[in-house]
């Protein structure tokens, strides 16, 4: 594939996997906002396309593993990557954001008063959101895409994705709040570990959205 200006986000990360990288390095939408070309993406960003084209190239060049590509995997297998990669992970490590979370906001909330009390409303408000999402999509969208009925899983997956879309705006507000995950100079081990942690989270989630809306749901609705 030929990579151009033209291109879609999502099309780039489906194609070219480790290309989210340079998306993730970017903060680059390649999941919920994957439909745009890349020019557009970078726009709003206020990259220079040429630039990201040639970070894009380097990656993929000098990678010399051979990339997964899950729209042609068995969709068995793109599941089964899916709950062990991107769900199972998420059972210790919600649990373990909300404690440094509780922690940090109890020790140094005096610092930063609303913009702690916000961090803490939106590190809960993902985990919920988290929590409540997985299942329904464990007991109820991904049996039926099993079953080979994902068309007739319109309307589940169409919620699946408004509820994407809800936790994508969580993840830009946590972005914000902590001025893109760099902790202050005077951050303590926890504070730190916070950011890191909900860094990895913003970088998790935004693959696993991808991997759903844009190559599940997409092979799926063919069903």
């Amino acid at each position: 594939m030929s990579i151009t200006a033209d291109t879609t986000v999502a099309t780039v990360a489906t194609e070219h996997p480790l290309a989210t990288r340079v998306f993730a390095r970017h903060g680059i939408d390649f999941c919920c906002g994957g439909g745009q070309p890349l020019a557009e993406a970078c726009g709003a960003k206020g990259l220079d396309v040429r630039t990201v084209l040639a970070e894009l190239d380097a990656e993929l060049a000098a990678s010399p593993a051979e990339e997964v590509r899950w729209d042609e995997a068995p969709i068995d297998a793109l599941i089964d990557h899916i709950l062990a990669d991107y769900h199972r992970p998420l059972d210790t490590e919600l649990p373990r954001i909300e404690e440094m979370m509780r922690k940090v906001h109890r020790v140094h909330r005096d610092k930063d008063p609303e913009r702690f009390d916000e961090l803490l409303r939106a590190v809960l408000e993902a985990k919920a959101d988290l929590e409540g999402h997985l299942p329904k999509e464990e007991q109820i969208l991904f049996p039926m895409i099993r079953a080979g009925q994902g068309g007739v899983a319109m309307g589940p997956m169409h919620v699946m994705e408004l509820e994407h879309d809800a936790l994508g705006g969580t993840l830009r507000k946590l972005r914000a709040l902590t001025n893109d995950y760099t902790p202050p100079a005077e951050a303590c081990n926890t504070w730190r570990a916070l950011w890191a942690a909900l860094a990895d989270l913003e970088r998790a989630t935004h693959e696993h959205i991808h991997l759903e809306n844009n190559i599940l749901h997409v092979r799926a609705r063919r069903q």
